[in-house]
């Protein structure tokens, strides 16, 4: 099933039919178009590619401003490409909404989560950490990070370390679509959504990642 491309607007909570307050995220999706069908003959699998989001000509480079005139959709910034088995129901310069999804529809959304920058053990892996006193120097240090003088004499891979932490594409899955408004093409889904407020998102159905 194809996808569609968003922008996250933030966090708020409503109401809904039980008298129940629940936290949703406001995603504004679409519209996106068709740029390129992909089939199995051409391409070695069957996918639809979508473009969302109107810019200017001097934002994209030579290559994918020819690409975009070609399928006449005009200058789109993001290009997404969605696989699926049956490619009948959309042809290039297509428009598609928000229309996609319902409400109490399970999906999965993918998004950048926030960039920590450079942190230490206790922020990025949870570390306990030292004393905070008593002539303690060792409040924050990762402690033991492996052997010196003897065998192995090195770190192994995958200790965990200070770095730098987020800005990594994360997905979220069964997230449940409390509402739909297709005026202003907006979607409330259930819980939290990673990134910034005006992150870029992909929403899909459950199951289909």
């Amino acid at each position: 099933m194809i996808g569609l491309l968003g922008r996250k607007i933030g966090m708020t909570h409503i109401f809904i039919d039980q008298g129940e307050m629940v936290p949703v995220t406001v995603i504004k999706v679409g519209p996106c178009y068709v740029v390129q069908k992909k089939t199995m003959d051409d391409d070695g699998y069957n996918a639809v590619q979508l473009g969302y989001e109107e810019t200017k000509e001097k934002l994209l480079n030579k290559p994918k401003i020819g690409h975009l005139k070609k399928a006449k959709v005009g200058l789109l910034r993001h290009l997404r490409e969605f696989r699926m088995a049956d490619l009948s129901n959309y042809e290039v310069g297509q428009e598609v909404k928000v229309d996609l999804f319902k409400e109490g529809e399970i999906v999965n959304i993918t998004g950048t989560t926030k960039g920590k920058g450079f942190t230490g053990v206790v922020k990025r892996w949870g570390f306990k950490g030292g004393k905070a006193s008593h002539g303690s120097m060792f409040h924050r240090a990762p402690g033991s990070i492996g052997q010196g003088s003897s065998d192995p004499s090195r770190v192994f891979k995958g200790t965990k370390l200070p770095g730098r932490k987020g800005g990594k594409r994360f997905t979220v899955t069964k997230l449940k679509v409390i509402k739909v408004n297709l005026e202003k093409n907006l979607v409330l889904v259930r819980g939290a959504v990673p990134g910034n407020a005006n992150g870029l998102v992909e929403i899909k159905r459950y199951k289909e990642i």
